[in-house]
Protein backbone atom coordinates (compact mmCIF):
# COMPACT_ATOMS: atom_id res chain seq x y z
CA UNK A 1 0.00 0.00 0.00
CA UNK A 2 1.04 3.31 -0.79
CA UNK A 3 1.86 5.50 2.30
CA UNK A 4 2.02 8.72 0.16
CA UNK A 5 -1.75 9.65 0.39
CA UNK A 6 -1.82 9.02 3.82
CA UNK A 7 0.79 11.45 4.73
CA UNK A 8 -0.28 13.91 2.31
CA UNK A 9 -3.69 13.78 4.15
CA UNK A 10 -2.20 13.80 7.57
CA UNK A 11 -0.19 17.12 6.31
CA UNK A 12 -3.58 18.73 5.56
CA UNK A 13 -5.09 17.71 8.80
CA UNK A 14 -1.77 19.34 10.80
CA UNK A 15 -1.64 22.54 8.03
CA UNK A 16 -5.27 23.52 7.60
CA UNK A 17 -7.76 21.25 10.01
CA UNK A 18 -6.81 21.70 12.92
CA UNK A 19 -5.94 25.72 13.22
CA UNK A 20 -9.48 25.68 12.02
CA UNK A 21 -11.47 23.40 14.75
CA UNK A 22 -8.76 25.48 17.53
CA UNK A 23 -10.34 29.00 16.29
CA UNK A 24 -13.90 27.19 16.51
CA UNK A 25 -13.21 25.91 20.04
CA UNK A 26 -11.41 28.79 21.26
CA UNK A 27 -14.70 31.10 21.13
CA UNK A 28 -16.00 28.91 23.72
CA UNK A 29 -13.37 29.47 26.45
CA UNK A 30 -12.51 32.14 28.58
CA UNK A 31 -9.14 34.20 28.32
CA UNK A 32 -7.68 31.70 30.76
CA UNK A 33 -8.85 28.38 30.10
CA UNK A 34 -7.75 29.36 26.52
CA UNK A 35 -3.51 29.65 27.48
CA UNK A 36 -3.86 26.86 30.13
CA UNK A 37 -6.43 24.30 29.26
CA UNK A 38 -5.91 21.44 26.51
CA UNK A 39 -6.26 23.54 22.95
CA UNK A 40 -8.19 21.36 21.37
CA UNK A 41 -10.99 21.26 24.19
CA UNK A 42 -14.56 22.64 24.03
CA UNK A 43 -14.93 25.47 26.90
CA UNK A 44 -18.46 25.57 27.83
CA UNK A 45 -21.85 27.34 26.50
CA UNK A 46 -21.81 29.93 29.05
CA UNK A 47 -18.39 31.33 27.83
CA UNK A 48 -19.63 31.10 24.24
CA UNK A 49 -22.46 33.61 25.20
CA UNK A 50 -20.49 35.43 27.40
CA UNK A 51 -18.36 36.19 24.51
CA UNK A 52 -21.34 36.74 21.97
CA UNK A 53 -22.16 39.33 24.60
CA UNK A 54 -19.05 41.03 24.91
CA UNK A 55 -18.25 41.11 21.33
CA UNK A 56 -21.49 42.65 20.18
CA UNK A 57 -21.21 45.36 22.72
CA UNK A 58 -17.95 46.36 21.54
CA UNK A 59 -18.63 49.57 19.90
CA UNK A 60 -22.73 49.22 19.74
CA UNK A 61 -22.46 46.31 17.57
CA UNK A 62 -19.78 47.57 15.35
CA UNK A 63 -19.39 43.88 14.43
CA UNK A 64 -22.26 43.60 12.69
CA UNK A 65 -22.25 46.94 11.21
CA UNK A 66 -18.24 45.93 9.83
CA UNK A 67 -20.16 42.77 8.17
CA UNK A 68 -23.45 44.99 6.41
CA UNK A 69 -20.31 46.83 5.44
CA UNK A 70 -18.60 44.43 4.03
CA UNK A 71 -21.82 42.43 2.22
CA UNK A 72 -22.42 45.75 0.69
CA UNK A 73 -18.72 46.87 -1.05
CA UNK A 74 -18.65 42.95 -1.86
CA UNK A 75 -21.96 42.58 -3.60
CA UNK A 76 -22.18 45.81 -5.42
CA UNK A 77 -18.44 45.17 -6.77
CA UNK A 78 -19.44 41.63 -7.85
CA UNK A 79 -22.44 42.99 -9.86
CA UNK A 80 -20.59 45.42 -12.04
CA UNK A 81 -17.70 42.83 -12.03
CA UNK A 82 -20.18 40.21 -13.52
CA UNK A 83 -21.81 42.96 -15.87
CA UNK A 84 -18.48 44.20 -17.55
CA UNK A 85 -15.87 40.97 -17.06
CA UNK A 86 -18.59 38.37 -18.69
CA UNK A 87 -19.13 40.73 -21.87
CA UNK A 88 -14.94 41.57 -21.84
CA UNK A 89 -14.22 38.58 -22.00
CA UNK A 90 -16.64 37.26 -24.80
CA UNK A 91 -15.44 40.51 -26.37
CA UNK A 92 -11.78 39.35 -26.49
CA UNK A 93 -12.31 35.78 -27.32
CA UNK A 94 -14.92 36.33 -30.46
CA UNK A 95 -13.70 39.37 -32.44
CA UNK A 96 -10.53 40.37 -33.79
CA UNK A 97 -9.41 44.45 -33.73
CA UNK A 98 -5.98 45.99 -33.63
CA UNK A 99 -4.26 46.18 -30.30
CA UNK A 100 -6.39 42.75 -28.87
CA UNK A 101 -2.74 41.12 -28.43
CA UNK A 102 -1.49 44.01 -26.40
CA UNK A 103 -4.88 44.14 -24.20
CA UNK A 104 -4.76 40.73 -23.44
CA UNK A 105 -0.81 40.70 -22.77
CA UNK A 106 -1.89 44.01 -20.20
CA UNK A 107 -4.76 42.33 -18.75
CA UNK A 108 -2.49 39.43 -17.72
CA UNK A 109 0.72 40.86 -16.33
CA UNK A 110 -2.21 43.26 -14.17
CA UNK A 111 -4.11 39.98 -13.22
CA UNK A 112 -0.19 38.60 -11.74
CA UNK A 113 0.39 41.70 -9.95
CA UNK A 114 -0.20 41.81 -5.66
CA UNK A 115 -3.05 43.74 -5.03
CA UNK A 116 -1.00 45.65 -2.59
CA UNK A 117 1.33 47.42 -5.64
CA UNK A 118 -2.28 48.77 -6.76
CA UNK A 119 -3.02 50.82 -3.57
CA UNK A 120 -0.78 53.53 -4.03
CA UNK A 121 -2.00 54.12 -7.22
CA UNK A 122 -5.26 53.79 -6.42
CA UNK A 123 -5.58 55.83 -3.75
CA UNK A 124 -3.98 58.83 -6.16
CA UNK A 125 -6.76 58.11 -8.84
CA UNK A 126 -9.71 57.91 -6.44
CA UNK A 127 -8.50 61.07 -4.64
CA UNK A 128 -8.04 63.02 -7.92
CA UNK A 129 -11.73 62.71 -7.93
CA UNK A 130 -12.56 63.19 -4.92
CA UNK A 131 -14.21 59.74 -3.91
CA UNK A 132 -11.65 59.23 -1.14
CA UNK A 133 -14.16 58.33 2.34
CA UNK A 134 -17.08 56.81 -0.04
CA UNK A 135 -17.88 53.64 -0.53
CA UNK A 136 -17.44 54.17 -4.22
CA UNK A 137 -13.58 54.51 -3.34
CA UNK A 138 -13.94 50.66 -2.16
CA UNK A 139 -16.18 49.37 -4.68
CA UNK A 140 -14.77 50.71 -7.90
CA UNK A 141 -11.18 48.74 -7.58
CA UNK A 142 -13.05 45.93 -5.87
CA UNK A 143 -14.98 45.94 -9.48
CA UNK A 144 -11.76 46.11 -11.23
CA UNK A 145 -11.42 42.45 -11.63
CA UNK A 146 -8.78 41.25 -14.91
CA UNK A 147 -8.85 37.61 -13.19
CA UNK A 148 -12.31 37.33 -14.19
CA UNK A 149 -12.06 38.98 -17.74
CA UNK A 150 -9.03 36.54 -18.43
CA UNK A 151 -11.29 33.67 -17.18
CA UNK A 152 -13.86 34.36 -19.63
CA UNK A 153 -11.48 34.99 -22.51
CA UNK A 154 -10.25 31.35 -21.81
CA UNK A 155 -13.53 29.63 -21.77
CA UNK A 156 -15.23 31.68 -24.33
CA UNK A 157 -12.46 30.70 -26.92
CA UNK A 158 -11.69 27.19 -26.19
CA UNK A 159 -15.05 25.65 -24.53
CA UNK A 160 -17.94 27.25 -26.37
CA UNK A 161 -19.08 25.40 -29.41
CA UNK A 162 -18.60 27.75 -32.22
CA UNK A 163 -21.03 25.75 -34.64
CA UNK A 164 -24.26 27.03 -31.72
CA UNK A 165 -23.08 30.74 -32.27
CA UNK A 166 -22.29 30.08 -36.06
CA UNK A 167 -25.82 28.83 -36.33
CA UNK A 168 -27.55 31.66 -33.96
CA UNK A 169 -26.13 34.14 -36.57
CA UNK A 170 -27.70 32.29 -39.49
CA UNK A 171 -30.79 32.31 -37.87
CA UNK A 172 -30.93 36.36 -37.59
CA UNK A 173 -29.42 36.84 -34.18
CA UNK A 174 -27.73 40.37 -33.45
CA UNK A 175 -24.16 39.89 -31.60
CA UNK A 176 -25.80 41.03 -28.57
CA UNK A 177 -28.50 38.78 -29.07
CA UNK A 178 -26.20 35.60 -29.35
CA UNK A 179 -24.38 36.48 -26.35
CA UNK A 180 -27.56 36.89 -24.21
CA UNK A 181 -29.46 33.68 -25.87
CA UNK A 182 -26.78 31.50 -26.78
CA UNK A 183 -23.03 32.12 -25.05
CA UNK A 184 -24.44 33.19 -21.67
CA UNK A 185 -26.09 30.54 -20.84
CA UNK A 186 -23.64 28.35 -21.65
CA UNK A 187 -20.91 30.16 -20.19
CA UNK A 188 -22.91 29.44 -16.13
CA UNK A 189 -19.98 27.29 -14.78
CA UNK A 190 -17.71 30.08 -15.58
CA UNK A 191 -19.76 32.57 -14.31
CA UNK A 192 -19.98 30.91 -11.07
CA UNK A 193 -16.21 30.52 -10.98
CA UNK A 194 -15.74 34.36 -11.38
CA UNK A 195 -18.77 35.36 -9.00
CA UNK A 196 -17.30 33.32 -6.25
CA UNK A 197 -13.75 34.48 -6.66
CA UNK A 198 -14.33 37.93 -6.84
CA UNK A 199 -16.48 37.94 -4.02
CA UNK A 200 -13.86 35.83 -1.97
CA UNK A 201 -11.44 38.46 -3.07
CA UNK A 202 -13.41 41.43 -1.83
CA UNK A 203 -14.39 39.96 1.27
CA UNK A 204 -10.72 39.38 2.02
CA UNK A 205 -9.44 42.66 0.90
CA UNK A 206 -7.67 44.14 4.14
CA UNK A 207 -5.30 47.11 2.94
CA UNK A 208 -7.60 48.67 0.28
CA UNK A 209 -10.09 49.84 2.49
CA UNK A 210 -7.55 50.19 5.01
CA UNK A 211 -5.76 53.10 2.92
CA UNK A 212 -9.09 54.73 1.58
CA UNK A 213 -11.75 54.70 4.82
CA UNK A 214 -10.99 57.08 7.92
CA UNK A 215 -13.96 55.93 9.61
CA UNK A 216 -14.16 52.98 11.69
CA UNK A 217 -18.16 52.86 11.24
CA UNK A 218 -17.15 52.61 7.46
CA UNK A 219 -14.85 49.86 7.78
CA UNK A 220 -15.31 45.61 6.35
CA UNK A 221 -15.12 43.22 8.90
CA UNK A 222 -11.60 42.45 7.58
CA UNK A 223 -10.50 46.25 8.86
CA UNK A 224 -12.40 45.63 11.89
CA UNK A 225 -10.69 42.93 12.84
CA UNK A 226 -7.59 44.95 12.88
CA UNK A 227 -8.90 46.92 14.90
CA UNK A 228 -10.35 44.58 17.51
CA UNK A 229 -7.17 42.86 17.26
CA UNK A 230 -5.53 46.71 18.40
CA UNK A 231 -7.91 46.20 21.51
CA UNK A 232 -6.49 43.05 22.97
CA UNK A 233 -4.15 43.77 25.95
CA UNK A 234 -2.17 40.55 24.99
CA UNK A 235 -1.24 42.11 21.89
CA UNK A 236 -1.18 46.14 22.65
CA UNK A 237 -0.63 46.65 26.73
CA UNK A 238 -1.69 50.54 26.09
CA UNK A 239 -5.42 49.88 25.39
CA UNK A 240 -8.00 51.44 27.45
CA UNK A 241 -11.84 50.52 28.63
CA UNK A 242 -12.87 49.03 25.04
CA UNK A 243 -9.83 46.05 25.88
CA UNK A 244 -11.28 42.43 23.87
CA UNK A 245 -10.59 39.29 24.92
CA UNK A 246 -8.44 36.99 22.73
CA UNK A 247 -11.68 34.37 22.86
CA UNK A 248 -14.00 37.50 21.42
CA UNK A 249 -11.34 37.79 18.55
CA UNK A 250 -11.39 34.34 17.42
CA UNK A 251 -15.39 34.70 17.65
CA UNK A 252 -15.10 37.57 15.59
CA UNK A 253 -12.80 35.61 13.17
CA UNK A 254 -15.63 33.07 12.94
CA UNK A 255 -18.21 35.59 12.26
CA UNK A 256 -16.08 37.19 9.18
CA UNK A 257 -15.42 33.62 7.46
CA UNK A 258 -18.90 32.23 7.60
CA UNK A 259 -20.36 34.17 4.73
CA UNK A 260 -17.83 33.18 2.41
CA UNK A 261 -18.45 29.83 3.85
CA UNK A 262 -21.91 29.63 2.94
CA UNK A 263 -21.03 31.48 -0.47
CA UNK A 264 -18.61 28.69 -1.32
CA UNK A 265 -21.24 25.89 -0.55
CA UNK A 266 -24.08 27.44 -2.88
CA UNK A 267 -21.29 28.28 -5.23
CA UNK A 268 -20.76 24.32 -5.92
CA UNK A 269 -24.42 23.60 -6.10
CA UNK A 270 -24.58 26.44 -8.53
CA UNK A 271 -21.43 25.42 -10.32
CA UNK A 272 -22.54 21.74 -10.74
CA UNK A 273 -25.41 22.59 -11.79
CA UNK A 274 -24.13 25.13 -14.68
CA UNK A 275 -21.79 22.45 -16.13
CA UNK A 276 -24.91 19.93 -16.15
CA UNK A 277 -27.14 22.88 -18.40
CA UNK A 278 -23.85 23.72 -20.64
CA UNK A 279 -23.28 20.07 -21.44
CA UNK A 280 -23.58 19.68 -25.17
CA UNK A 281 -23.49 16.13 -27.46
CA UNK A 282 -21.30 16.19 -30.41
Amino acid sequence: MNPLPAAVLALFLVFFVLPALWLLLAATKTDHQLVHSNPLSFGSWQALRANWNALTAYQDDAVFLWLRNSALYSFLALVITLCVAIPAGYGLAMTEFKGRHTLLIATLVVMLMPNATLVVPLFLEVNAVHLIGSMWSIILPYAFYPFGVYLTYIYFSTALPKELLDAARLDGCSEFGVFRRVALPLAAPVVALVAFFSFVANWTNYFLPYVMLPESRQFPVQVGLGTLLNDVPQFNPTVGSLAVQRPELALATLLSITPVLIIFLFSQRFLVAGMLAGATKS
